[in-house]
Parts: C-alpha cells; structure tokens; sequence
C-alpha cells in the first residue's frame, strides 16, 4: 500500500502588537524618516504587521500556533515523533540549541523523536514541508509538525525606510500525518547561490565582535524582478509533476511578501484574484511564517475546504524557491 502525507491540522498565531502604517510613520518621523501610510500601501499592499515583544522568541510564537494546529488534527504532543522549524530568527545566537527542539521541550513532547531547524528564509516552510513529506512517505515518521516562526523586527534598521516598513512576526504551523489518500500531489525545490546578496544580513561575528551590518538588507527591484520570474516557473513544475493544469487549483497560497509580487504569478498561471489568499495587508512579511499564516486563516473561515487543491510558494534570501502542490 502506498504511502502519502497529508496536512490533517493548521495553526497561526500573531503577537498582541499590531503595527499600523500609521503608527509605523509616526515612529520613524520622530527619528527625522520620512514616509506615508500611501507610499508603503502603494508599493507593497501592506497595511499593518504584528511586532514582538522583546521577552517574546520565535519559539515562544511557534509554540501557539502549534498547539492550534494538533488541537485542529486532533493529535496529542507526544504523537508527533518529529519537529521541522523553518526560521531565519532563531532563539538562541549561533542557531543552537535548534528553535525546534526548544519548540519541543516547550510542547512537552518527551518521545525521544527527531527535531530540527530548516534555514530557507521565506522559502522556508515550502523547503520543510516537502522535507517532512519524504520523510512520512519514507515510512520514517508519522506525524510531523511543521512550523514557520520569525521574529523578524529584531533584525530590522528602523532607519532604513525601504526594508523596515515590510516585515513583520508571527508563527504558522501544520500538522501533517501518514495517509492512504493522497495529500501532497508535488514539491519542487530550488537555490541559486549566484545571488546570495540580493537579500541577506551581511554581518559575520569575529571573537565575539560583528563585522558588518546586523541588519536585514535587500535589493528591492532585484528581488521583485527574481520573484516573478521564478514563481510561475515553479508553480508549473509542480503541476507537470502532479499531472494537472493551473485551471484545477482551488487555491493559490503564495508567500506574503508584495501584493504586486503576488498578483503577477496569479495572472500568469490564468487564476482570477479572488482564488488567491491575501494577508500581506495586515501581516506584512512574515518570511516563513507568511505561507502557513495565510492557510490557517483561508481554512479557519472556511474558504480551504477538504478535497480542494492548493497551490503554496515561497521565494526567500539564498536565493530560493520552491512550491508544493496539496489536496486538503
């Protein structure tokens, strides 16, 4: 018998905190930078975003949207016997111990099963979804939480108007569990080194002292031009792998990052407006949270609903991409 994995619970949480453009001017004119509610609007379609407090880690919000999601799949902690966090914010500086096995000690998850962080930016949760669906068709694990979480204003230049008016934080997470029906139709990831300066944080830590920015930095319109080239690429790679056209996609879950962005790779895949999920007005970019944050939400007021298609894609620093191709 054949083995598929299928997302069976979603979960998302965001911090108190919500950020208005509004409110976010008003901070940086106070520090002589000047931008407009219409400018950020225009530009990126986002509205608000949700910032952390700074007791608050990327575990701390990861560990919410979890316990939403296996409350959702109707699984205890203690069955999943194996924690994927996709994160580019980890709690701890160096990145270990892994935001994952802190997310399990958290959990109380005790069962001795597989943690582990995956570092793909806001490909993130796309890269460890089809991580967790090898390993379930693998017959390597059963039930596999995987979660995106970032907390990405701890790495923002609040004077550097261009970057830190995108981003925001937030946790999204799925459970995804052994099936008999199939559940992810199609994954296909990719990386390309060649520019790994487009969108980075280009500090290094020399014995103890960074070198460097510590903070986000990003070629805006070489990104943008990079993202709509890839995206419609990758959306149609995973439909050729799954034998289906972009007309029987129920849903397109891209990556939050700009409506524009988003906008062009529905119009190339011939999808009306309507059949794409939107948060980036009131999340902003979340990274890796963004993609299971939009699921939860269209799942949650019932617009996913069990049996439909949906198209989830990301593109992040690295450079990569991916897309995953599901059956709710």
């Amino acid at each position: 018998m054949t083995t598929y994995s299928k997302i069976v619970g979603t979960g998302s949480y965001l911090p108190p905190k919500r950020v208005s453009n509004q409110d976010l001017t008003a901070q940086l004119a106070a520090k002589g930078i000047e931008t407009s509610d219409e400018w950020i609007f225009s530009r990126s379609g986002i509205a608000a975003r949700h910032f952390a407090e700074p007791d608050v880690q990327s575990s701390d919000l990861a560990v919410e949207a979890a316990k939403q999601a296996l409350e959702m799949a109707g699984i205890a902690a203690n069955d999943i016997d194996l924690v994927i966090v996709a994160t580019s914010t980890p709690d701890h500086f160096g990145g270990f111990p892994s935001t994952a096995c802190v997310v399990q000690q958290k959990l109380g998850i005790i069962t001795g099963g597989a943690a582990f962080d995956v570092q793909a930016v806001c490909s993130g949760f796309v890269y460890a979804v089809s991580i967790a669906d090898s390993f379930i068709k693998s017959g390597a694990h059963k039930n596999v939480l995987v979660i995106g979480t970032e907390v990405f204003s701890r790495i923002l230049n609040f004077e550097d108007r261009t970057t830190c008016v995108l981003f925001g934080d937030g946790a999204g997470a799925v459970v995804m569990s052994a099936s008999e029906t199939p559940g992810i139709l199609a994954t296909k990831l990719h990386a390309d080194g060649r520019h790994k300066d487009l969108l980075c944080v280009p500090g290094k830590v020399n014995s103890g002292i960074v070198e460097g920015s510590a903070f986000l930095y990003m070629d805006g319109q070489a990104v943008f031009k990079l993202a709509v080239s890839v995206l419609e690429k990758v959306a149609n790679e995973a439909l050729e792998m799954a034998g289906m056209k972009a007309s029987e996609i129920d849903w397109l879950i891209p990556h939050q990052a700009n409506i524009r962005i988003m906008q062009s790779t529905a119009r190339k895949l011939g999808l009306e407006p309507d059949r794409m999920v939107v948060t980036v007005d009131q999340h902003g970019n979340t990274s890796a949270a963004s993609i299971p944050l939009a699921l939860d939400k269209a799942v949650r007021d019932g617009r996913v609903k069990p049996g439909q298609n949906i198209m989830m894609e990301g593109v992040g620093g690295g450079f990569t991409w991916g897309a995953i191709l599901a059956r709710m």
